[in-house]
C-alpha cells in the first residue's frame, strides 16, 4: 500500500489497534500489520512520533516496563482517546461513503 493512501489515517489505526488493549510499539506494529492483512507495514519511524503526538494531546498514556532486561514503553487509549476514535470512525465512515458515491462501483 502507498505511504499517500495512509496520510490522515494513520492516527485513528493507532487508536484503533490500542482499542483492545495496552501494546508496546513493536507490537503494535505487528498489530497493523496482522489486522491489513500484511499490507500495511509503517517503519517505526512513522509510528513512534505519532504514538508521541497522540499521547501529548491526551488520547495515549504510556507506561514503562523491564521485559526480559529491556525497557519498554507501553501506550494505552485513554478515555479521551476512546472518545477521538469515536469520531474518526465517524469521519471514516462519511469519507468512504462519499468517495464510493463518486467512484461508483462499476
Amino acid at each position: 500500500m502507498k505511504a499517500d493512501t495512509l496520510r490522515g489515517h494513520l492516527d485513528a489505526m493507532l487508536l484503533a489497534v490500542l482499542k483492545s488493549e495496552p501494546l508496546h510499539g513493536y507490537a503494535i506494529i505487528e498489530a497493523l500489520k496482522d489486522r491489513s492483512g500484511g499490507e500495511l507495514d509503517v517503519p517505526t519511524g512513522t509510528v513512534y512520533p505519532a504514538l508521541r503526538r497522540l499521547e501529548r494531546a491526551g488520547f495515549l498514556s504510556s507506561s514503562w516496563s523491564n521485559v526480559g532486561g529491556r525497557e519498554r514503553r507501553t501506550y494505552a487509549l485513554t478515555k479521551s482517546g476512546v472518545a477521538e476514535l469515536a469520531a474518526r470512525r465517524d469521519q471514516w465512515r462519511q469519507t468512504a461513503a462519499t468517495i464510493t458515491a463518486v467512484l461508483g462501483t462499476r
